[in-house]
C-alpha cells in the first residue's frame, strides 16, 4: 500500500492518499465509491484529514520557528541602521516589512517574517463534517497537503459588499502560504499588491470605530499608496487560527 510520508524534523505522519490512487482523483478502482460517490464523503478521506491536522510538531521546530522571526527582526534592524551613528537615531530609521493584499474591500498586511509564498489558487477540498467556517479544507502546495483558512471569516471581514471597483480584479486572486510557530496555512486572497517597508513610527492606532474582529487582530493601521492598510499581529491571527483548528 502506498502512502504520502509528511515529514517535520524528528516527527513522521504516514497518510494513505488513496484518493490519488483508487479514487476520483485516481483510476476510481476503489469499492468504496459506490457507496460513496465522492472521496470527500468516504471516512477514510475524513480520518485521514483527521491525522493531518491532528499531527505533532516537535520541539525543536517549535523552537526554531519561535527564532526566526526575531532573528529576521534583528537582520533588518542592522541593515537598517548600519550607517546611522546615533542610536535614538537608529531606532526611527528600523525598518519592518509586510506582504499588502486585499479581501473584499479591505486591503491587509501580513509580516513577511510569517510569509512561506505567494501562489496561484489551487482547487480546496472541503472536509466531510467540519462546521467551522474558517476552515475551509486542505489545498495540494508543491505536493503537501496544507491547510487552506479563510482570513476573511476569521476576520469576520463583509465579502458581500464588494466595491465596483473591484469586481473586475478577480484574475488577481492568489493563494497566501503562511507560518508562525508550527505548520503552514493557506490563505486564499482577493489580491496581492506587494511588499512595503515602513519604520515602527509611521503605525497609527486602529480606529477605535473599527467593529469587526480585524480591529482585534491588526497591531496597527499604515497610510500606503492612498490606501488604509491594517497590519496583522501575527500572534494574534495565529492564536485565533489554532483555535479554530480544534
Amino acid at each position: 500500500m502506498a502512502h504520502g510520508a509528511i515529514e517535520n524534523t524528528g516527527v513522521l505522519t504516514l497518510i494513505d492518499d488513496c484518493w490519488n490512487r483508487i479514487g476520483t482523483r485516481g483510476d476510481g478502482s476503489c469499492p468504496k465509491l459506490a457507496e460513496h460517490s465522492r472521496c470527500l464523503n468516504c471516512p477514510v478521506f475524513e480520518q485521514a484529514a483527521a491525522r493531518l491536522l491532528d499531527r505533532p510538531v516537535d520541539d525543536a521546530e517549535l523552537a526554531q520557528s519561535a527564532m526566526a522571526t526575531p532573528n529576521a527582526q534583528s537582520r533588518e534592524h542592522t541593515a537598517s541602521t548600519r550607517e546611522t551613528p546615533d542610536a535614538g537615531d537608529a531606532v526611527e530609521t528600523a525598518t519592518e516589512s509586510a506582504l499588502v493584499f486585499r479581501i473584499a474591500d479591505e486591503w491587509l498586511g501580513l509580516p513577511t517574517a510569517a510569509l512561506r509564498q505567494v501562489d496561484d489558487i489551487r482547487p480546496i477540498h472541503s472536509l466531510p463534517h467540519r462546521r467551522n467556517r474558517v476552515v475551509l479544507g486542505l489545498v495540494n502546495i508543491r505536493g503537501a497537503l496544507t491547510v487552506a483558512a479563510s482570513l476573511g471569516e476569521l476576520l469576520h471581514l463583509d465579502r458581500t459588499a464588494v466595491s465596483g471597483k473591484y469586481t473586475s480584479s478577480n484574475g488577481y486572486a492568489r493563494m497566501l502560504v503562511a507560518a508562525h510557530r508550527g505548520e503552514p496555512v493557506a490563505f486564499p486572497v482577493d489580491e496581492v499588491e506587494g511588499v512595503v517597508r515602513f519604520a515602527a513610527s509611521a503605525l497609527l492606532p486602529v480606529p477605535t470605530t473599527l467593529a469587526h474582529a480585524g480591529a482585534s487582530h491588526a497591531r496597527g493601521v499604515l497610510a500606503w499608496r492612498d490606501r488604509s492598510v491594517g497590519l496583522l499581529d501575527t500572534d494574534r491571527v495565529f492564536e485565533s487560527l489554532a483555535r479554530s483548528l480544534r
